[in-house]
C-alpha cells in the first residue's frame, strides 16, 4: 500500500443501520483503511415508534475503528457525522436513561401540531427556527417523552444528539454543532442560539444542552479510554449531522442540487440565504460551515421500493414502462408531504397492468415527492440544468438513475466516491487539523467526479397523474 502523502485523519458515518469509519490520507483523500458495524432498531410500541440503545453506536464505532488496524491508532485527528434529530436522554452518570428516539421515529405527530400552534403557525415558526417543525424534530420528540414517560424526562440530565454522544464520549465535554443542532426545534436560525422561549414550553432547561461550537472550532481532544483503538490526544473536530457531513464530502458549492436516496430520501443544495419556507416543505437547517442548508427529506425511499419488490417476488430492478398505475409508498407514514399517519397507495390498476409496471410506479412515486421539493430547496438559485449529484445506496441502480432523469428533465452525475458521510467527517477532521476550509479539502480530494448522463425530456404526464393522485386522495392516507 502507498505510503500516506499527509497526515492521516478519520470520518465516521454514525447512521440508522451501522457505523462506519475511514481512515483517510489528508493530502490525497486516498481511504487507507475502513470499518463497519451494525446497529439494531427496534419498533417503540407502535407502527410509528423507531427505537435504538445508544450504547450499541458506541461498541460499534470501536468495533468500526478497530476493523482499521493499526491505521487507526495513527490518526491525527476525527470527526463524527451522524444521523439526525435523535433524541438521546442521558442520566447524571452519562448513560442512556432509555433508547434514543430516531428520526423515522413519528409518534410525536401530535405534539408537532399543537407546538406550531402554540408558536404562533407555520409562517412563525419557519421565521423563527427556520423550519415548519416536522415530527422528526427532536423538539416535538422531547414534548413526546414528556407526556408519556414523564419519569424517564424526570430523570434526564443531559440531552444529546446522536453525534454528540459520540463526540462526548471520545471528549469528554458536551459539544454540538450549528448543522446538526438547527434540526433540533429548539435553536433560532434567525439568532443563531438556543431559543429559551421554545424550551420552556415544553419544559427543557437549557442546562442539560450541549455548547455550539461554530466552524472551524474543536471539540476536544481524544481521551484516553481502555479499548478504543484511537491515540490519546487526537483531535476531534465538531462532527455534525449526516446531511451536513455528505455536502461537505461533496465540496458542495452554494446551487449545486443533491438528490440522496437511501433509507430516508434527501434532495437539498447549499445557500447563502437563511431559508424560512411556511409551507413546511424545506427544512431551514444550517450547514457544517457557515452557509446554509435548505433540505426536504421523505421517510420512504429505498427500503419501500425494495419492500414492494418483494411482494411483487420481483428484483429491484425488474421494472418495467407503461401502464396507468400510480403507486405512493408511504409505507412508514410520510415527512414530505407532511401525512405522519399515512399508508401506501396503489391506484389505477388494470387487468392489463404488470408487476414490472407496479414496481415502475413505486420507484416515480418516492422520486416525485422529492422532485417536488427541488424547486423550493433551490429558491431561485442555481442553474435550471445544473446536473443534480445523484448519491446514497440507490445511486448505484439502474431503475433508480433513470427514474430520476426521467421525471427530473436533468442531467444526472454520479460521484464515484463512496461513504460521503464518513468522507466529508473525515474532511471536516482535515480541515481542523491543517487550517483548510473543509469543504476546499473535499473538493481537492475530487469526491463528485464520475460518470454523468444527459437529460432526458421530462415526463410530465407520470408527474400529473402523480399530483392529480396525491390531491385526490390526501383524506384517505391521512386515515390509519
Amino acid at each position: 500500500m502507498p505510503v500516506p502523502e499527509g497526515p492521516l485523519v478519520i470520518g465516521v458515518d454514525s447512521s440508522t443501520q451501522s457505523t462506519k469509519a475511514l481512515v483517510v490520507d489528508s493530502a490525497t483523500g486516498r481511504v487507507v483503511a475502513r470499518g463497519q458495524a451494525p446497529h439494531t432498531v427496534t419498533g417503540g410500541g407502535d407502527g410509528t415508534g423507531k427505537e435504538s440503545v445508544p450504547e450499541q453506536w458506541w461498541e460499534a464505532l470501536t468495533e468500526a475503528l478497530r476493523q482499521c488496524g493499526t491505521f487507526a491508532h495513527e490518526a491525527a485527528a476525527v470527526s463524527v457525522g451522524g444521523q439526525q434529530h435523535g433524541l438521546v436522554t442521558l442520566d447524571a452518570s452519562g448513560r442512556s436513561v432509555r433508547p434514543a428516539l430516531l428520526w423515522n421515529d413519528v409518534r410525536s405527530a401530535p405534539q408537532r401540531d399543537r407546538l406550531v400552534a402554540e408558536l404562533g403557525g407555520p409562517e412563525a415558526c419557519a421565521e423563527r427556527i427556520g423550519s415548519v417543525p416536522a415530527p422528526a424534530f427532536t423538539v416535538t420528540k422531547w414534548a413526546w417523552l414528556s407526556e408519556n414517560e414523564p419519569q424517564a424526562a424526570r430523570a434526564t440530565a443531559a440531552v444529546r444528539l446522536p453525534h454528540d454522544y459520540l463526540t462526548e464520549r471520545l471528549t469528554g465535554q458536551g459539544t454540538t454543532d450549528r448543522g446538526d443542532v438547527s434540526g433540533t426545534g429548539w435553536w433560532a436560525s434567525a439568532a443563531e442560539a438556543y431559543d429559551e422561549e421554545i424550551l420552556e414550553r415544553v419544559g427543557l432547561s437549557p442546562d442539560v444542552l450541549p455548547r455550539v461550537l461554530r466552524h472551524g472550532e474543536a471539540a476536544g481532544t481524544v481521551r484516553d479510554l481502555p479499548d478504543l483503538p484511537l491515540p490519546g490526544g487526537a483531535l476531534v473536530a465538531t462532527g455534525t449531522g449526516d446531511n451536513m457531513a455528505a455536502a461537505l464530502g461533496l465540496g458542495l458549492r452554494p446551487g449545486q442540487p443533491v438528490l440522496s436516496l437511501g433509507t430516508s430520501g434527501t434532495v437539498y443544495a447549499v445557500s447563502e440565504r437563511r431559508p424560512a419556507d411556511a409551507t413546511g416543505v424545506v427544512a431551514g437547517f444550517a450547514d457544517a460551515r457557515d452557509a446554509w442548508l435548505p433540505l426536504t427529506c421523505t421517510l420512504n425511499c429505498t427500503l419501500a421500493v425494495d419492500r414492494i419488490a418483494a411482494l411483487l417476488g420481483r428484483d429491484r430492478e425488474a421494472v418495467e414502462p407503461g401502464g396507468s398505475a400510480a403507486l405512493l409508498p408511504f409505507l412508514d407514514g410520510e415527512r414530505t408531504p407532511h401525512l405522519p399517519e399515512a399508508s401506501g397507495l396503489l391506484h389505477g390498476l388494470r387487468h392489463d397492468t404488470t408487476p414490472g409496471q407496479v414496481l415502475q410506479a413505486a420507484y416515480d412515486g418516492a422520486v416525485f415527492a422529492l422532485l417536488t421539493a427541488l424547486d423550493r430547496v433551490l429558491d431561485g438559485g442555481g442553474s435550471s440544468d445544473a446536473p443534480l449529484l445523484l448519491i446514497g445506496g440507490g445511486a448505484k441502480g439502474t431503475a433508480w438513475r433513470e427514474t430520476v432523469r426521467r421525471l427530473s428533465g436533468r442531467p444526472v452525475q454520479v460521484p464515484r466516491a463512496q461513504e460521503l458521510v464518513a468522507l466529508g467527517a473525515a474532511a471536516q477532521a482535515a480541515g481542523l487539523l491543517l487550517g483548510e476550509d473543509p469543504a476546499a479539502v473535499a473538493r481537492r480530494w475530487a469526491t463528485a467526479q464520475g460518470p454523468s448522463y444527459d437529460a432526458v425530456p421530462r415526463d410530465d404526464a407520470t408527474l400529473e397523474r402523480l399530483a392529480g393522485v396525491l390531491s385526490d386522495a390526501d383524506g384517505l392516507l391521512h386515515r390509519t
